[in-house]
């Protein structure tokens, strides 16, 4: 049950807990969130332990509590098991002139320290030593001399036998190095390893260090060590030797004795005392540190990095001064104002605050801002404060006064740093303690926004606006007021991203505005003629991309006759067209171009588009007024246009040759480029290729080639074409084409004999060619009756002979003419005739070789003797059914049908294992049944067994081609092989 006493103390710390900074929201974004934390940040806890005496002095660590009573004895207690404690008597083991002025606990919890101070001048200085695990302490030997008032801890050690290399300040100013190391006997711990005087800091003058703390650099063997006096901040850097692993921190102090002066940082004081305490992150690599001097606490920022450009190994130094008095006349307890009691006895530093303990109170400041935030006042029934302390591993504050331990629990103590760093203007820092809490970082964002609006930084100010909940209204006339127009649209286009597409009202609001302020800047500049300058030409690019927005394009189809009305009003004819090309308004601008008669302006806006059904529409008037202007827009849409589209276009306008030049050049650049094989395309440039330019027709028929699937053109509609127009060449390509041979002909003798003579070579088929010279040789004998024409006929064409041309000569000729024609084809017939006989011979001779070699195989027998073997398992042949080929190899029935079955096709294989199962499975009565061919089933069966598997002989015919690759011996016979051969 709770005492009195501490009910009332708990009401005395509520009380004068300070309150927290409270901070308007500037910003009205969020007007339902919750921005203070009602939590405590400190609070402490009594806890149930029960030292028999008043507590003099207190050391914790690694959840290890170790209180020096005023009886002598030591009050030991593992904090994960509260209820088992233990109580030693230290006072028996040392001199009895000699009082304990301060314990030691290492990290670890392992290792304890215990300094005696002498009483009189009859008594000397002592240090004992305790490990956890004993309890009886012993002195260390070499330390009578030395009155021990600091020990420098070695975090890196993890021994819990042995505390690594440590340091000891003394009253008189001497650092020592030593190792102390617990003794496996029970009875006896503390046996020294090493003891040595390595500096001294009071060179000669008894000046007390009060504190020490040496870390090592990661990464590298160096180490940095601060010593504390009660007015001098010393620090040392340098490079340790090792040795077993373990560092000697003599060395470090190597190049400190060869001079006189070392880095140190003073601050006057009278006090006969002094704290150092660091603070370590979430790696147990230090951070900051903290000195307790008289006239405050001296906090700085750890970087041993930068001792290689100056002799300070922290940054950012600066002095907190203590907190006033705060005296509370309704405090329930009574307290005792010493208005002397200024600096604080003890103190232990957390990341962001001091806690100082005074006598009678315990107040925490922040090292920020330098603000109390906590005080707690003790009540008098508990004794005074003698120490505060913080265990290094777990980082646990405890409490010490006379009679009491208490813990002291922090709670979210960086809850309010976003605050203090705004208030400092270090915004980037307040972002990041505020946990992603989007009321404090809309409150930061609307502080750096203010700030930087008052500094003239409107660009990056309007960034930061643009982020916040501000009053849309109230940002934008604080730029309007100082005519920021650019940072005016930037902010528009934050807003106008971040509002959804239902917010329509909005949306076209900022669209319509940031228009008008792209058109009022265009414009002016315009009218100063810097439409070539760089800051044009940006502002037009901004204006475009903005344009393009899906945002702004769906809105346009809403309010495109306001914005039209704007750019009308500013005369910005250029930034029309593109809107009309953004909202694909493009009828309207080309229409109004032709109807000026400005056709290179509509042509020119029609070649910036990707519109084809734009230029079929309007290629009917622009082809009438510019053709050759239309033809090149059109060449340079490439394939995107479809030609056949753009006929109606063509056929209005023949009237005259310019017109059908263009035309012609149109469609032969897409039959030449593109392979176009459209037929209406081809069938419209062969029109005007008969109607205008017969040469190129030729060209273009010969291009298209001579057979019906080459050609894309309707060959039907070609000729009647050709005829109308009077192209007689033409019509001969084109009957050709069609198979019309005779006509070609016919078509060609009209116009010149070697045409006719080209034609009549075309077919393949030598009876129509022969038909064709016929009629040649008919036009060209009885033309002129010329023998030397009739000849030269004779000697072109083969296929004709002297016999066919005959009749076409009158009867006045006679046969003396044609001697020797009439001889040569004489010759030729006798020829054939002596190789038709030639060939009847040899085919008569083969014909009796076969009939003689059936005969031969009629009378052909093999005589098998009783000693043959099987060519596949050498035994004896007549043991089993057997096989006999005609080139004499022999095989048992079963072993050819081993052997044969691997090389089948499946088809085969399925039909040889289903004539085999149904000679196994039928009865006899059945198999002995006559079939149709009039020989037993079984025999059938078996004959046609006899054709799969005696079909040929497996090692003359194509089995054993087919087994040339195959190797002799496979790897499965491969050992029984090798057995064989050895």
């Amino acid at each position: 049950m709770t005492s009195i006493f501490d009910q009332l103390e708990q009401a005395s710390q509520i009380s004068q807990r300070a309150e927290p900074v409270s901070e308007p929201m500037t910003s009205s974004g969020y007007i339902t969130m919750q921005m203070e934390d009602n939590t405590p940040m400190f609070s402490k806890q009594k806890m149930n332990f029960n030292p028999s005496d008043l507590i003099t002095h207190v050391a914790v660590a690694s959840d290890y509590l170790v209180l020096a009573m005023a009886n002598g004895k030591l009050f030991r207690l593992d904090l994960k098991m509260p209820d088992q404690h233990e109580e030693i008597h230290y006072a028996k083991f040392v001199q009895p002139n000699t009082k304990l002025s301060n314990i030691f606990l290492d990290p670890l919890g392992q290792h304890l320290l215990l300094a005696f101070a002498a009483r009189n001048k009859e008594g000397n200085p002592e240090l004992i030593y305790l490990h956890r695990s004993r309890n009886k302490p012993k002195s260390v030997s070499k330390s009578r001399n030395y009155e021990v008032t600091e020990v420098g801890w070695n975090y890196e050690n993890k021994s819990v036998t042995t505390t690594g290399p440590i340091l000891l300040g003394t009253s008189q100013g001497h650092l020592l190095e030593t190792e102390l190391e617990a003794d496996n006997d029970k009875m006896f711990s503390g046996s020294q390893q090493y003891w040595r005087q390595i500096f001294d800091i009071g060179k000669g003058t008894d000046t007390p260090i009060t504190g020490i703390q040496f870390h090592r650099i990661n990464n590298t063997t160096k180490y940095f060590i601060f010593v504390t006096t009660p007015t001098r901040l010393y620090q040392f850097i340098g490079s340790a030797v090792f040795t077993d692993n373990k560092p000697s921190l003599q060395t470090i102090f190597y190049s400190y004795l060869t001079t006189t002066e070392t880095g140190f940082q003073e601050i006057p004081s009278t006090l006969k005392y002094s704290k150092l305490q660091f603070y370590f992150d979430k790696d147990n690599t230090p951070k900051t540190f903290a000195w307790l001097t008289e006239p405050g606490i001296f906090y700085g920022q750890l970087d041993p990095t930068s001792q290689q450009n100056s002799n300070s190994l922290f940054t950012q130094g600066e002095l907190i001064n203590y907190p006033a008095e705060k005296i509370d006349t309704k405090d329930l307890v009574s307290e005792k104002s010493d208005a002397t009691e200024k600096t604080p006895l003890a103190f232990v530093l957390t990341e962001f605050h001091a806690i100082l303990m005074f006598s009678d109170k315990v107040k925490a400041v922040s090292l920020l801002n330098q603000e109390l935030v906590y005080q707690d006042t003790y009540s008098e029934a508990h004794g005074k404060l003698k120490n505060i302390v913080k265990d290094p591993i777990r980082r646990t504050i405890w409490a010490v006064t006379d009679k009491a331990v208490f813990r002291y629990k922090v709670i979210r103590e960086e809850r309010n740093v976003w605050r203090i760093y705004s208030d400092k203007e270090e915004f980037d820092l307040a972002k990041q303690y505020c946990h992603n809490n989007p009321a404090f970082i809309d409150i930061i964002n609307v502080k750096q926004a203010e700030l930087l609006f008052s500094r003239g930084e409107y660009e990056k100010s309007v960034e930061i606006f643009a982020e916040t909940q501000c009053s849309f209204e109230t940002v934008c006339l604080k730029f309007l007021e100082v005519n920021q127009t650019n940072a005016l649209k930037f902010y528009l286009a934050k807003r106008l991203d971040a509002l959804n597409e239902d917010d329509k009202t909005l949306i076209s609001m900022i669209v319509i505005w940031m228009t008008e302020l792209y058109l009022s800047q265009l414009g002016f500049l315009r009218r100063k003629g810097k439409e070539d300058s760089d800051e044009y030409c940006q502002i037009q690019s901004d204006f475009e991309m903005f344009l393009l927005q899906p945002k702004v394009m769906n809105c346009m189809h809403h309010v495109k006759s306001v914005i039209y009305d704007l750019m009308a009003s500013h005369g910005d004819k250029h930034n029309l067209i593109k809107l009309t090309i953004i909202n694909e308004d493009y009828e309207n601008v080309i229409e109004q171009n032709i109807y000026k008669k400005s056709y290179l302006e509509a042509l020119k806006i029609l070649q910036g588009l990707r519109r084809p059904d734009l230029y079929y529409q309007f290629a009917p008037m622009l082809m009438e007024a510019a053709p050759k202007h239309t033809v090149d827009a059109l060449i340079s849409q490439g394939h995107s246009l479809t030609p056949s589209k753009l006929l109606p276009a063509f056929l209005g306008c023949e009237n005259d040759d310019k017109h059908v030049l263009e035309i012609i050049r149109y469609l032969e650049y897409i039959v030449q480029n593109f392979n176009g094989k459209d037929k209406a395309i081809h069938n419209y440039l062969l029109t005007l290729y008969a109607e205008r330019n017969k040469p190129a027709l030729m060209r273009y028929l010969s291009r298209q080639g001579q057979t019906l699937d080459m050609v894309n053109f309707d060959v039907h509609y070609a000729l009647r074409i050709c005829r109308e127009k009077n192209v007689p060449e033409a019509c001969v390509k084109l009957s050709a084409l069609l198979g019309l041979w005779e006509a070609a002909v016919e078509r060609a003798l009209d116009v010149d004999v070697p045409l006719a003579k080209s034609v009549a070579a075309m077919p393949e088929d030598t009876e129509m060619q022969r038909r064709l010279w016929l009629t040649i040789a008919e036009h060209v004998i009885t033309k002129n009756q010329d023998l030397k024409e009739a000849m030269s006929l004779l000697q072109e064409c083969p296929l004709i002979k002297i016999e066919d041309i005959l009749p076409f000569f009158s009867d006045v000729v006679t046969i003396d003419h044609f001697r020797e024609p009439i001889c040569q084809s004489l010759q030729e017939y006798n020829t054939q005739i002596e190789d038709l006989k030639a060939e009847m011979e040899e085919a008569t001779k083969s014909a009796e070789c076969v009939r003689d070699e059936i005969q031969s195989f009629r009378n052909r027998s093999v005589v098998v003797s009783v000693s043959d073997a099987c060519c596949a398992c050498a035994l004896a042949l007549l043991l089993r059914p057997f096989y006999l080929f005609p080139c004499a190899h022999r095989f048992h029935a079963d072993c050819l049908l081993t052997e044969i079955q691997p090389t089948l096709s499946p088809a085969r294989r399925n039909k040889l294992s289903d004539l085999q199962r149904r000679l196994s499975v039928l009865s006899s009565a059945e198999l002995a049944a006559v079939t149709a061919s009039g020989l037993p089933l079984r025999e059938v069966i078996r004959n046609e067994i006899d054709d799969i598997v005696a079909s040929e002989c497996i090692f003359c015919g194509e089995y054993m081609i087919a087994c040339i690759d195959k190797p002799f011996i496979t790897d499965e016979d491969w050992d029984k092989v090798m057995k064989e051969w050895e």
